[in-house]
């Protein structure tokens, strides 16, 4: 079998390996690939494993040989699966493999936020500390997360695992999910998202994107939320309308915006949250810790040999 790895660096980076993929046939890996580089690249591919790579409806149609597309991730909108689905390709995807790295990157992030760790370690480095008076020294409020209501939207893996770290921290948690009262934790309490946005001092992003939470954190929905709220997007960058989050923090409106993914990856460098002070920006790395990313590259030959001997699992 002819196996492309479309854009494999990410996965691998300089400290794994495609191994366990190369056992189970001819394989062909890129770091990356361009758009226009797409169909010439997968011309005599029966199995295709891709990241970020569109394979749209006019990639899939080039592609007569093709019987399986992989995707190295848990979100698969960078497939067209109806087309693939009309050919009779198989479409696979990797749920949950980075779920406690993710979690731990978001309290990370409200953590750093609430203590302004990196802010204090900076000062320190340019000799603040040491010339105190005092034998400590603040020029910012830090904040106790006890007590303090976490607002999670969308309650699967991540979520729930957000879930379980706030409540080891002794905060209130309520969430915006589909699942009934009745099948969630006792401290979890399901509301409304009205509910949530007024109610929550953090807010936290898990839901898949779709036409419905494209943009759900825009002006008007900052408007409904407590002033000062801090704000964390760990999911997919266009559910926040970038520009509305800067004004907000600029006007105080938004205490903090933590983010790991933008709408546009890699960014523009004007992009205006680089601008705020209080936007705390990662570069879509929460998924990639080491340990995850050997799950992902476990789970994606799983996905492949389960494929090849006729029983394939994870299908989408």
């Amino acid at each position: 079998m002819k196996i492309v790895v479309l854009d494999g660096y990410t996965a691998v980076q300089n400290d794994l390996s495609w191994k366990e993929i190369e056992a189970l046939g001819d394989v062909v890996v890129y770091d990356r690939t361009c758009p226009g580089e797409t169909v010439d690249r997968c011309k005599d591919a029966e199995a295709v494993l891709t990241n970020k790579v569109i394979m749209s409806e006019d990639v899939i149609c080039r592609l007569p040989g093709l019987k399986y597309i992989g995707v190295l991730a848990t979100g698969y909108n960078v497939v067209d699966v109806e087309a693939a689905h009309k050919r009779g390709i198989v479409v696979t995807n990797i749920p949950a493999y980075s779920t406690q790295s993710v979690a731990q990157m978001v309290f990370a992030h409200i953590l750093n936020a609430a203590m302004h760790v990196d802010h204090y370690a900076e000062e320190n480095r340019k000799g603040r500390w040491a010339r105190s008076e005092d034998f400590c020294w603040m020029d910012t409020p830090v904040m106790e997360l006890c007590g303090k209501t976490l607002g999670i939207v969308g309650l699967g893996n991540i979520g729930s695992a957000v879930a379980g770290i706030a409540h080891a921290f002794g905060m209130k948690v309520v969430a915006q999910t589909s699942k009934a009262q009745e099948q969630l934790p006792v401290y979890i309490n399901k509301v409304t998202m009205d509910q949530l946005f007024q109610c929550a001092d953090v807010i936290t992003l898990h839901c898949p994107l779709t036409d419905n939470t494209r943009e759900m954190i825009c002006a008007e929905s900052i408007a409904r939320m407590k002033k000062g709220v801090m704000v964390v997007n760990t999911g997919r960058g266009p559910l926040v309308n970038e520009h509305d989050m800067a004004a907000a923090l600029k006007e105080g409106r938004v205490g903090a915006f933590c983010a790991d993914v933008l709408t546009s990856e890699p960014p523009s460098a004007d992009n205006p949250l680089f601008a705020c002070p209080n936007a705390f920006i990662t570069p879509h790395i929460a998924w990639a810790s080491r340990e995850a990313r050997i799950r992902l590259i476990h789970i994606a030959a799983d996905n492949l040999r389960a494929f090849i001997s006729g029983v394939p699992t994870n299908m989408v």
